[in-house]
């Protein structure tokens, strides 16, 4: 449209259309037609108003479209704009929600230690609300906080976390974290305060009540085996006494030689059995004297070597045979690696196996009484195999044999407190972090497997 309307201009312009224009407003006798020249610059003006009419319509027209789709991007943007904010304003609150129902203590501090977020948990254990602790000094707020000046510039300095535990008697613990923030124009830290004095004090009851049981367990093995010689020498002091009452040793005429054969006899026994008793007490002395926090490498055939020794001082029965009488068939690999293992507590733990391996003997009064060892290395793990045909477990004695004791008045009286064996699985297990198992089959015998392995 725009070089139609130049061309229509440029066409009188040229020299052939300015002659013929000029004629056309010329009379025939060379006058000049006025009225041909009024009505020609009227047409040419209409025509001139009407294209720049035309072109401001169509621009109006363009601008109208612009301008409506301008406001309807306008309305969506603001749309966009209100549910944003309407999102972040959800988000924040969410966030604080979070922040105030987590159950840590939550304390935000900028870089002057002024605190500025404070949850309901920190409300609840200070007993300061939040309105009162923004904007304060953390010490001015919480002034029994362990948490120095050093601990917040450390971990600024650092951008590291920092771990501090703080405890007041027993009456509460508390595991304290320290976090620097990262990527904020201004620095701060977030300390997280966990509130584990109930999960300490039940893991305190658990280990008390678990040390009781063990020693609970361990006297009574004591018992049972001091009772055991010390009741043979009560006897053989009481049979004594009986023959001296009785007075045929001082009667006239009399041939005593057979009661005096019979008390020698008695005093050689009470001898016997008052050594077995200070073998007995010597050992808990060993026990309680010589044991070591540390770990010691130690040859497990010198341990059970040594533990077998002790079971023959310290086992003995006056009715049937003593733990030294027992034949022990021995099966001990050469040139064993040595382990580190607590040596003390490694000896008591195979005491515990070969006193349950004797009482099973007796309780089956075995014609051929035997205890098979076997002790060798397979891959990375040392395996020892105490074996016996003595009398077997059952099913429900195999599955709590190696719990704790736990004292009940409605037990039967035939419940015996050394058939336990939780002490040794404790050190076996827990301090060693080894394996311990029995099967027990009464046409095969019981056997202990413990594994341990090779550090």
């Amino acid at each position: 449209m725009r070089h139609i309307f130049l061309s229509c201009l440029l066409i009188p312009i040229s020299p052939l259309a300015q002659a013929s224009l000029v004629n056309y407003f010329k009379t025939a006798d060379g006058r000049t037609n006025w009225q041909y020249i009024a009505n020609f610059s009227s047409g040419v003006l209409i025509i001139l108003l009407s294209v720049a009419a035309f072109f401001l319509f169509m621009t109006w027209r363009k601008a109208f479209k612009t301008n409506k789709e301008l406001t309807l991007i306008k309305g969506q943007l603001e749309e966009r704009v209100v549910q944003r904010t309407s999102a972040l304003k959800s988000s924040q609150a969410y966030l604080d929600d979070i922040l105030c129902s987590l159950p840590l203590m939550l304390i935000g501090l900028d870089k002057h230690h002024l605190i500025t977020q404070w949850n309901n948990k920190a409300e609840a254990i200070s007993g300061v609300s939040r309105e009162q602790a923004l904007g304060t000094r953390l010490w001015d707020t919480y002034p029994t906080l362990n948490i120095t000046e050093e601990h917040l510039n450390s971990a600024l300095n650092s951008r590291e976390a920092v771990y501090i535990k703080q405890s007041q008697n027993g009456l509460y613990y508390f595991n304290i974290t320290i976090y620097p923030l990262h990527n904020q124009m201004d620095a701060g830290v977030v300390i997280l305060i966990d509130d584990v004095t109930q999960k300490i004090l039940a893991e305190n009851m658990l280990i008390h009540n678990d040390k009781m049981s063990s020693m609970g367990e361990l006297a009574a093995t004591m018992a049972h085996d001091i009772n055991a010689p010390l009741q043979g020498i009560l006897l053989d002091l009481s049979s004594f006494q009986g023959l001296l009452t009785s007075g045929q040793l001082m009667a006239e005429n009399s041939s005593c030689g057979k009661e005096i054969q019979r008390l020698n006899h008695l005093l050689a026994d009470a001898s016997e059995k008052g050594r077995n008793v200070t073998a007995i007490i010597n050992n808990l002395l060993t026990f309680a004297r010589k044991r070591s926090d540390i770990r010691q490498a130690a040859d497990l055939t010198e341990i059970t070597q040594h533990a077998l020794t002790l079971a023959g001082d310290v086992l003995t029965s006056s009715d049937y045979l003593n733990f030294s009488e027992i034949r022990i068939e021995k099966s001990f690999d050469t040139h064993l690696p040595k382990i580190a293992c607590y040596i003390i507590e490694m000896q008591q733990a195979l005491l515990s196996l070969f006193r349950h391996t004797y009482d099973a003997l007796i309780a089956a009064r075995t014609t051929n009484p035997l205890i098979r060892i076997e002790i060798e290395r397979i891959y990375d793990a040392i395996w020892i195999k105490i074996h016996h045909n003595g009398a077997t477990l059952s099913d429900d004695e195999q599955m709590t044999l190696f719990e704790p004791f736990f004292n009940n008045p409605s037990d039967s009286a035939s419940e015996d407190m050394s058939k336990r064996l939780s002490f040794a699985h404790f050190i076996i297990t827990e301090q060693h972090q080894g394996h311990i198992a029995v099967t027990s089959d009464p046409h095969y015998g019981t056997t202990f497997n413990i594994q341990l392995q090779v550090h």
